[in-house]
């Protein structure tokens, strides 16, 4: 259900992402940054780093394991590999987002979609997940050795008894969206690209929308805070950090 977030904080800055894009910003301590599906069908392939010591990074394993989940949602943390939280995910009208598929490389697309050049298609070239990550992150003097784990966004990804994967199609619809709010400042490195499990033979990728928003309520993290011992310890080493 969709919360009313937007009536009650004020939107500092507003962005439309087209499918295929990469963007990346600061999201500054204390604010939210609502991801939203435009189209439904979007995947978000997203990664993060402090964004005044880049050395510390998003760190998937401890985020799944500290948390007991394979899967992300409202009430979850994103843990950086120094033990603090990058993110909380605060509000999340989809429910499931994907940890395991991670992204395509340029080769994997042509093999996949086939050739997209963009000497034929200009703009509407065939993009990859890596390149489109690496192009953000050189924004930043980052580079590949920075470009570690990603979490997609809007994807669901089942796994049977036997171990098996499975990409459930149709998963998230037009309108849906996730809250991530910031105990930190973070470092948001993001593109708008189909899933790599997706099975659409077609290169097709959907748009979508960012705005950033200041918190005027209190409590926004206490959900996120409480749902597991360990988040609990992460917002207070985060806490120390901040100091």
């Amino acid at each position: 259900m969709k919360n009313d977030m937007l009536t009650l904080r004020p939107c500092l800055y507003e962005e439309h992402v087209p499918g295929g894009g990469h963007t990346s910003l600061i999201l500054k301590r204390g604010r939210v940054l609502r991801i939203k599906d435009i189209e439904g069908g979007a995947n978000i392939s997203a990664t993060f780093l402090n964004a005044d010591q880049k050395s510390e990074r998003f760190n998937l394993p401890d985020t799944l394991k500290g948390q007991h989940t394979a899967k992300l949602n409202a009430g979850h943390c994103l843990y950086s590999d120094m033990g603090r939280v990058l993110l909380a995910i605060t509000e999340d009208s989809c429910g499931w987002h994907d940890s395991f598929g991670g992204v395509l490389n340029a080769q994997e697309v042509e093999e996949k979609y086939g050739k997209g050049p963009y000497q034929e298609l200009r703009n509407k070239f065939y993009r990859n997940g890596h390149d489109n990550l690496l192009v953000e992150m050189g924004k930043w003097n980052l580079n590949l050795q920075d470009l570690l784990m990603v979490v997609n966004f809007f994807s669901k990804v089942t796994v049977d008894e036997e171990g098996r994967f499975s990409f459930v199609s149709g998963h998230s619809s037009a309108g849906d969206f996730i809250d991530l709010y910031a105990p930190m400042d973070v470092l948001i490195i993001l593109t708008a690209l189909q899933h790599p499990m997706d099975p659409d033979p077609h290169y097709n990728p959907k748009p979508i929308s960012f705005s950033v928003h200041e918190v005027v309520e209190d409590g926004i993290s206490f959900g996120c805070r409480t749902s597991r011992p360990e988040n609990g310890r992460a917002f207070f080493n985060t806490a120390l950090y901040c100091v």
